[in-house]
């Protein structure tokens, strides 16, 4: 079987098994006892092990990226990368909230939803932003210790001291510098093989995961929150299927049935681990042997983008203040929506790439338009399944950025290699 079917079987039967664990045997101590136990240390063990991946293959693969490129072309394209990242969150913030507004998921929403609130689950928001001058913001992105912020989970940080360490190295000449390119290409080579070990048990982690999650919740909630999780998908799925598309099919000069077939493998593992930074790998991966992309200009966009390009996060966050603003009655015009879309918009550039990262930054905007914070507790109990549908958009929408980029791109590939044909995923 192929890496994307074998995890397509573990996700079916995780999730079939919880949901007929669920209806079967409700909440029995010994099932409780099961996922606390068994399957959700499972799941979490595979997350953790793509996530324990992600900080040195980021800086290896943007320094060695970096390097390879012709100085020209780095700021060609950031320019490029950040001007697709800042349009396509813009159309899919303005999706959501179009959708968000003519169905109002909000509207009538029973009692008994509204009790799901009331679960004593407290969140702690994000910092309101201060200073959101330009100035304030580049100088934001620069770390004082790149260190601290690989371990801080500082993404856009560490990108920042990747990118100039990789232009350093490209400007430095004689055989040491070559030599430390050499094992920093060797470090990337070794992530690479170990991605391919930890996509081996992705069957099993996966399977565990959808396990954990449907075992606990079943199918209750979301017919409780019916409408809500239906506008999030419509959106998402307008956003993925008909924006993405033609952004291959017009910006990237590619066919876009060829492009999603190209992508399973990494929308499957997004899915599964419900986050971006930790599909990383597998997005790196498909772009290089599924999609042919130059490699330097993949390693560059996708690392960058899996920290900046989170188009359906920031869709995601922009739905949920308007849908528990209605739930609660508070009236929002049309200047303040514009504020939340500019907040989502910067909020999906600096949200973590984790699961529920989004959570914060929604209660932050919450608390800045009087929308009652402990609604919150309504959207909990879907939000992972939501959460795991976003990811999808995230990283697909980093893999059709680079499409974008690297098209007129030089190709770094022997030509017997480039004229070979695509593997599938």
């Amino acid at each position: 079987m192929k890496p994307h079917q074998k995890m397509l079987l573990g996700i079916s039967a995780g999730a079939v098994a919880g949901l007929v664990c669920n209806a079967v045997f409700g909440s029995a101590d010994w099932l409780i006892w099961l996922v606390e136990h068994v399957t959700n240390p499972l799941g979490q063990i595979f997350i953790r092990l793509l996530l324990m991946l992600v900080v040195p293959l980021l800086f290896s693969a943007l320094v060695v990226g970096v390097a390879e490129l012709d100085l020209k072309q780095v700021g060609r394209l950031g320019a490029r990368t950040l001007g697709y990242t800042v349009v396509f969150s813009v159309i899919s913030v303005l999706i959501g909230l179009l959708l968000v507004n003519t169905l109002r998921p909000g509207d009538g929403l029973s009692d008994e939803a509204r009790a799901l609130a009331r679960t004593g689950t407290t969140i702690k928001a994000a910092p309101p932003p201060g200073d959101t001058s330009m100035g304030a913001l580049f100088m934001s992105m620069v770390p004082t210790n790149p260190l601290k912020a690989a371990a801080d989970g500082d993404m856009i940080g560490l990108i920042v001291f990747s990118l100039i360490f990789g232009l350093g190295l490209a400007l430095t000449p004689g055989e040491p510098a070559q030599r430390l390119k050499d094992v920093i290409q060797g470090l990337y080579d070794v992530m690479m093989k170990l991605i391919d070990g930890v996509l081996q048990l992705a069957p099993v982690g996966v399977g565990a995961l959808l396990f954990s999650m449907t075992a606990r919740l079943g199918f209750h909630i979301l017919g409780q929150l019916a409408s809500y999780v239906g506008v999030v998908l419509l959106a998402l799925s307008i956003h993925m299927f008909v924006v993405y598309s033609l952004s291959v099919r017009f910006l990237g000069g590619r066919n876009p049935v060829e492009f999603f077939r190209s992508c399973r493998l990494a929308i499957v593992t997004a899915f599964s681990t419900s986050s971006s930074s930790a599909t990383l790998p597998t997005a790196l991966k498909v772009a290089e042997e599924n999609l042919k992309l130059p490699r330097n200009v993949s390693r560059f966009v996708l690392t960058a983008g899996s920290a900046m390009n989170q188009n359906g996060t920031a869709l995601f966050e922009g739905v949920t203040v308007l849908f528990l603003a209605q739930v609660y009655g508070v009236p929002l015009d049309l200047t303040q929506q514009a504020t939340i879309m500019f907040i989502c918009v910067l909020a999906g550039i600096g949200t973590a790439g984790v699961p529920a990262g989004s959570i914060p930054v929604i209660a932050m905007i919450l608390g800045m338009f009087h929308i009652p914070v402990e609604g919150l507790g309504l959207i909990l109990g879907v939000d992972r399944f939501l959460d795991m549908c976003r990811t999808v958009l995230n990283v697909t929408g980093d893999l059709a950025a680079a499409v974008y980029v690297s098209r007129g791109e030089p190709s770094d590939r022997p030509v017997g290699e480039e004229a070979a044909q695509s593997p599938t995923a």
